[in-house]
């Protein structure tokens, strides 16, 4: 049965689609506001997580159950993917949710509302659909953001709240600088403080830096000239946009360090997909590299919630 929150949040939405995205879209939360909700990190957590990801293919099935491989035993997760999907094809019933019947068949998968209603879970993250200009003028992000994140908070309201900053396609010449200015100017202005306006959302909505590991990637590699099995950062994918196994081990080793609050330095780096077959390992040197450059951005960066020192 959907919870009296989310009937009461659909009729609101109905109300406020009519009026269209520019005259009904929250201003986002002043730099004062921003600063007051970020200032203070979170604790790490004291024992294992259960997680659960609402999101795509840039999350993928590889990356959480490496994830779970980095954090060890009771380290829990599940997940609802779609093709490129919207955070709005997630919550409503009448929108596809496409690739959908694909991407879920996996003993991980739960339904999206069924998870945020159950309370289970100590961290939520969620992550928008590539090109991000579309989905927040089309797909409303910033409300559907709005309405995971008071969804999860009503039934658990400790629970931790994410959204995973992903990239766009590699094959544009900008592509390291739409990934240093849409940080600030989309992921964090167009949405995460417009859904912090909503005086009900129940605390701040950290963010899973993706893309700036990326981009921090891609210079570490060019300043080092290259290291062994890793010459440059078009290795992390294999294509103009999806990660190969060597992307979703540096991806789990930032959704670990924002998660654990802990420097990722150290851990192991041969893992196992989700389909229990050996993932292709970085080398050792480029392992290494991989979680320092996880660590200084994750710890330079106030709204991962880790502490900076």
């Amino acid at each position: 049965m959907p919870s009296l929150f989310r009937k009461f949040s659909a009729a609101v939405f109905l109300i406020l689609s009519a009026c269209g995205l520019t005259r009904c879209a929250p201003e986002p939360i002043d730099s004062a506001q921003v600063e007051a909700l970020y200032s203070a990190p979170l604790p790490p957590p004291e024992g294992p997580l259960s997680v659960y990801f609402i999101g795509h293919s840039l999350v993928g099935r590889t990356m959480p159950a490496m994830l779970a491989q980095l954090a060890g035993e009771g380290h829990r997760y599940d997940s609802q993917l779609g093709w490129g999907a919207e955070l709005q094809a997630h919550w409503e019933p009448d929108v596809p949710l496409e690739g959908g019947e694909t991407e879920n068949a996996h003993p991980r998968f739960r339904e999206a509302h069924e998870a945020a209603d159950s309370g289970d879970y100590d961290a939520v993250v969620l992550t928008e659909k590539i090109g991000l200009e579309s989905s927040i003028k089309y797909h409303d992000s910033w409300r559907y953001l709005a309405l995971w994140t008071k969804a999860a908070r009503e039934a658990n309201p400790g629970v931790r709240v994410y959204l995973y900053e992903t990239w766009h396609d590699r094959d544009r010449d900008d592509w390291l600088a739409r990934l240093d200015g849409d940080l600030a100017r989309l992921w964090e202005r167009e949405i995460i403080d417009r859904a912090l306006a909503d005086e009900e959302i129940g605390g701040p909505i950290h963010v899973i830096p993706g893309g700036q590991v990326m981009a921090a990637m891609a210079r570490a590699l060019e300043a080092e000239g290259g290291v062994e099995r890793l010459a440059d950062v078009s290795e992390l994918f294999k294509d103009a946009i999806h990660f190969n196994d060597l992307g979703a081990y540096l991806m789990a080793l930032t959704h670990y360090a924002v998660l654990y609050g802990r420097s990722p330095e150290g851990l192991p780096f041969r893992l196992m997909r989700e389909d229990g077959t050996p993932a292709d390992a970085p080398s050792e040197e480029a392992a290494r590299l991989m979680q320092r450059v996880v660590w200084e951005v994750v710890r330079g960066y106030a709204r991962t919630g880790v502490a900076s020192g």
